[in-house]
């Protein structure tokens, strides 16, 4: 069984990153600028913000932090989001979600301009994805693409079973795995809530990408032997013995999973940091789309 480490993964992909940006510097060019937008003091979002502004700073990227008040205007939001669209400075936008419940997301992602959308929500983006045009892929499918690729995984020819179907990554993560690239060419199955015979449909899975938010749900039964498994899950759980008072736990029964598999991802420690990876990776192309311009 292979550990695919995203710590392990995630240096190569910021080394590079690195270099290219010091490349760049030499020549006299500024260095890429990502902004991030936090509304509100969510725990979760707080840690994933603080995590992408220091990856930005180990990778000589720089970043911008605007904090808003959880009760803010849905029009102050957007005024936010306008300003940087205008910025020449800024490369890359991302607002964290999830957003309060007076807030559009869908608004919100409409707003943010397609050649800064970094996070690759918008539409636009999105129907590039679908069509095989150049777009910023999703920061987490594209880190799980990135994972493979550092992994030297073969997905060529094999069934990909995907268990959840969300914009940010079951759909997009269909799409690219279908596709005719490098780390794509697979038969590609959605499963969902809905999904009858869910156990026999995992079961047929070359690799099983679970992402659909529910603490260990994937259990021993449902992965066949020598199966590649990508746990995108995140959930806090309350755990009283532990230190900070939860654990993070993945969509996979990891301990009782991994002996079956020829490969899986661990949680914390796998998919979460390749997202970053992915992120950066899209804002540094953001820097070349603009520095072309």
């Amino acid at each position: 069984m292979i550990l695919l480490d995203g710590k392990v993964a995630a240096e190569a992909v910021k080394e590079k990153l690195k270099a290219q940006v010091a490349e760049l510097t030499a020549k006299g060019h500024r260095t890429p600028k990502l902004a991030a937008i936090l509304v509100g003091n969510n725990g979760a979002s707080e840690t994933y913000v603080a995590s992408k502004v220091k990856n930005c700073a180990e990778t000589g990227f720089e970043s911008l932090l605007i904090r808003l008040d959880e009760n803010v205007p849905e029009s102050t939001l957007l005024q936010t989001i306008e300003q940087l669209n205008n910025d020449e400075s800024v490369d890359g936008i991302l607002v964290q979600l999830p957003l309060p419940k007076h807030i559009s997301e869908q608004k919100v992602i409409a707003t943010i301009h397609p050649e800064k959308d970094v996070d690759g929500f918008h539409p636009i983006n999105a129907g590039k994805l679908v069509q095989g045009l150049p777009t910023f892929i999703p920061a987490t499918p594209y880190g799980i693409l990135l994972l493979l690729e550092h992994y030297h995984v073969q997905t060529k020819g094999k069934h990909a079973v995907i268990v959840g179907r969300s914009n940010i990554v079951g759909r997009p993560m269909s799409i690219l795995l279908s596709s005719n690239i490098p780390m794509g060419n697979c038969t590609v199955t959605i499963a969902h809530s809905h999904t009858q015979n869910l156990t026999d449909i995992c079961l047929q899975a070359d690799i099983l990408v679970a992402a659909l938010g529910k603490p260990e749900f994937v259990t021993a039964n449902m992965v066949k032997q020598g199966a590649i498994v990508i746990d995108v899950g995140i959930t806090r759980v309350e755990d009283a013995t532990a230190k900070k008072g939860f654990r993070i736990k993945g969509d996979v029964a990891f301990n009782e999973v991994a002996p079956k598999t020829a490969a899986i991802t661990p949680v914390p420690g796998g998919v979460g940091l390749m997202t970053i990876a992915g992120l950066l990776s899209n804002t540094l192309q953001a820097y070349l789309n603009n520095k072309k311009a």
